[in-house]
């Protein structure tokens, strides 16, 4: 027999379907298995409205809305006008400055005696006599976990009415900061991108006195220098936005709120990086550094940093890693490199040099990677006329403060959980920070005080 005529015989014999009856006898046969499965009659439509005829399906609620594309305005707007009005009615629900003074004045009418020093106190009975009196928006703050996590040692089982009132303030606050945040949350899934945070921070600044002294025309680089410390801690892996939760939850805003206070003292201004000395010191040093004026750092200007001991190496590694425009650093990027740098004992600080020094993308160091950076090292001490150091006895140093779990590699992890961060990075990058620890013994003898302040600081800004 030959078997392809009669295949061809066969198929010639069987009448030719179109696409759409293809599909019907698909449909069909997977709407058959379907019902098996789920245990329907055959005879029931399962599609777009079996949803509606399913008996199980009229008790679950619609939990996923899809956002409106760009191309659709009217929706865009109307989900807008719909978050506004929301935030606004949650923004009622918290009690303003006249409610809060008259709690303060029910906490303090119905205190408890005797007096705890100069401490009012209050037992839980008084408690809720103050919760009825004080009205629905003060129902959520008088309960009885509340109660139990204020209460402290006292001996009549009583906390503080102070205690008390400044958790409510807290937390009001909290609400309507985060109500605040959420306006500038434009998608309204909970996180902001760089341009709202940006946005935020410069709708601020006329309500922060102590940036009454900023010209207009820095206001752009005071709200990059202020967003950059956000997205630096918050946002270690680069995705663009960051949770609202997360920026409640830092003490950033409340350094950057603090600025409201007119008598803010000059050293508490100097510590905090939003304050107008602290950014104009960081855009000063880039100026600085910027010898010809073209508003971007190259390598051989950011060598002059700090103390202008940072090795070749390492500054080779921060122009191959971070992002640059025609081989030159701008000042984003910049802001970057300097919270690194001055926040070293910090997880994400350690992240941002971890990378840089990880030159074999493996993520861990190896003796191999030790030995690239700390060469430079030695090589800068023959310049100064130093006695180079041996490798081996640094790396060992190395590896008995780290104490890593794989005696032959150091992950990051393992430089995190060592608290040693900070000093294995300046023994490895910077000519001053190591010579600082090498030389650590003599100098805690010199100034005992001022070098343990100062102890693997490793350049001076």
């Amino acid at each position: 027999m030959d078997w392809k005529k009669a295949l061809k015989a066969h198929v010639a014999g069987k009448p030719t379907r179109s696409e759409e009856e293809k599909r019907a006898e698909e449909t069909q046969l997977f709407t058959e298995l379907y019902c098996q499965w789920k245990g329907v009659q055959p005879n029931r439509q399962v599609g777009a409205n079996s949803s509606q005829q399913h008996e199980s399906f009229k008790s679950i609620p619609k939990f996923y809305f899809k956002l409106p594309a760009e191309d659709e305005v009217l929706q865009q707007k109307l989900r807008e006008e719909s978050r506004a009005v929301f935030l606004q009615r949650r923004s009622r629900q918290l009690l303003d400055n006249d409610e809060l003074q008259s709690l303060w004045f029910l906490l303090d009418k119905h205190h408890t005696p005797p007096l705890m020093g100069d401490e009012k106190m209050i037992n839980y009975e008084d408690f809720l006599k103050v919760s009825q009196e004080a009205g629905p928006k003060c129902k959520t703050y008088f309960t009885a976990t509340v109660f139990a996590k204020l209460l402290q040692k006292d001996p009549y089982g009583r906390i503080s009415i102070m205690q008390f009132f400044n958790y409510v303030m807290r937390k009001v606050w909290l609400h309507q900061t985060r109500i605040g945040l959420s306006l500038y949350d434009v998608a309204g899934q909970g996180y902001l991108k760089e341009a709202d945070l940006e946005n935020y921070i410069l709708e601020l600044i006329p309500t922060l006195p102590q940036l009454d002294g900023l010209e207009k025309s820095f206001y752009s680089f005071y709200v990059c220098t202020a967003v950059r410390k956000f997205f630096f801690f918050l946002d270690p892996l680069r995705t663009g936005r960051i949770k609202i939760q997360d920026i409640l939850a830092c003490s950033f805003l409340d350094d950057l709120l603090e600025l409201r206070d007119e008598d803010l003292s000059k050293e508490m201004q100097e510590s905090n990086w939003f304050s107008a000395p602290s950014a104009l010191r960081v855009y000063g040093q880039y100026l600085n550094l910027d010898k010809d004026h073209n508003g971007m750092l190259s390598k051989e200007e950011l060598s002059r940093y700090g103390t202008g001991t940072l090795t070749p190496v390492f500054l080779n590694r921060v122009f191959q890693e971070c992002l640059t425009y025609d081989g030159e650093m701008d000042y984003k990027t910049y802001l970057d490199f300097v919270l690194a740098m001055e926040n070293r004992k910090e997880p994400q600080a350690l992240q941002y040099i971890f990378r840089l020094l990880d030159i074999q993308n493996r993520n861990y160091l190896n003796i191999f990677a030790l030995n690239t950076f700390f060469r430079a090292i030695q090589e800068q001490m023959k310049i100064h006329g130093q006695e180079p150091v041996s490798f081996e006895d640094v790396k060992d140093e190395i590896f008995d403060m780290v104490k890593p779990a794989d005696p032959l590699k150091i992950t990051l992890q393992d430089l995190i959980n060592s608290s040693q961060g900070e000093t294995v990075t300046n023994i490895l990058i910077d000519l001053n920070g190591f010579w600082t620890y090498e030389n650590r013994e003599v100098l805690v003898q010199e100034n005992p005080v001022d070098d343990l302040e100062n102890f693997g600081e490793g350049e001076e800004v």
